[in-house]
């Protein structure tokens, strides 16, 4: 079991430096902001696309950008709404990779058993499912990487549709904002 976590482990490893290394050729080059459609043409498409790039640390800065040059051109509304249908995309893919693996990882490396049963504990308390749901939710409804929310909700053991849930209301209200000061700092 505990070759199939280092597995698991070193094959997260690499994805996150394959992910580092995309991200700095996108930021490098341009590629992200040159490859969305004019916003004036098509927000939809460039508000999905920036939205699905919006979910992950390695693109969220460029992806911001983007979604606040879009917002700027075109209706905060039908960039948030398409922004977010790209962001619940894009966290779908993240969350598959991570929802069981987080939690796996987690209990690898506890090997007292008494600190695993406090925590367990800790985590099983009413409350501190809907404290998780929120404090996830505001993650992703953040700049800050996604990848730390659902991971947080992963390890609720949280169900897919409840995600998408989640996902949706909280990208939503970030992606609006993000939106929004764009439109009142150009306009």
């Amino acid at each position: 079991m505990r070759s199939k976590n280092k597995l698991l482990l070193l094959k997260d490893i690499v994805i996150i430096i394959f992910s580092i290394i995309i991200a700095i050729l996108f930021i490098k080059t341009d590629v992200i902001t040159h490859s969305l459609p004019n916003s004036n043409s098509s927000p939809i498409i460039g508000s999905l696309i920036a939205g699905f790039f919006f979910t992950s640390v390695f693109t969220t800065a460029p992806a911001i950008v983007a979604l606040g040059e879009i917002a700027s051109h075109s209706s905060v509304w039908t960039t948030a709404l398409f922004g977010t249908i790209g962001a619940v995309l894009g966290d779908l893919v993240i969350f598959h990779f991570i929802k069981d693996r987080f939690a796996s990882h987690i209990n690898a490396a506890l090997r007292h058993n008494k600190f695993r049963l406090k925590l367990k504990e800790f985590f099983q308390w009413k409350y501190m499912y809907w404290f998780t749901f929120l404090v996830g939710g505001l993650i992703i409804a953040s700049p800050l990487p996604d990848e730390v929310g659902i991971s947080m909700l992963g390890f609720q053991k949280i169900k897919t549709r409840w995600f998408i849930l989640v996902s949706f209301t909280f990208n939503f209200i970030g992606i609006y904002l993000i939106g929004s000061l764009a439109t009142a700092l150009i306009g």
